[in-house]
């Protein structure tokens, strides 16, 4: 199992009632980056495959599937507290 850095998302239009993240990557990362959609991440998530994570200023936050009343999303959770460390990261391109 790898433990994977994420530093970009892509975002549903922001005409759109929910920012909805679609896709999760690191352009930085080895072999020369990926940028994977949403599915495929929680996929990975929920089969034990990957553990995927953001590091903002300094602090860890695991990447966690949340089954909300849309359907499954991702979501961090650092120190036992959920947050919306994914939504302050950069757009991929």
């Amino acid at each position: 199992m790898a433990d994977v850095q994420v530093t970009c998302i892509n975002k549903q239009d922001r005409n759109s009632p929910h920012e909805g993240i679609t896709h999760l990557g690191n352009p930085n990362s080895a072999n020369g980056g990926w940028k994977w959609p949403r599915a495929d991440v929680i996929a990975s998530i929920e089969a034990k495959t990957n553990t995927f994570y953001t590091m903002v200023n300094g602090n860890r936050g695991d990447i966690r599937v949340v089954d909300g009343q849309n359907g499954k999303y991702v979501r961090t959770q650092a120190d036992g507290k959920w947050n919306d460390n994914l939504l302050s990261l950069p757009e991929c391109r």
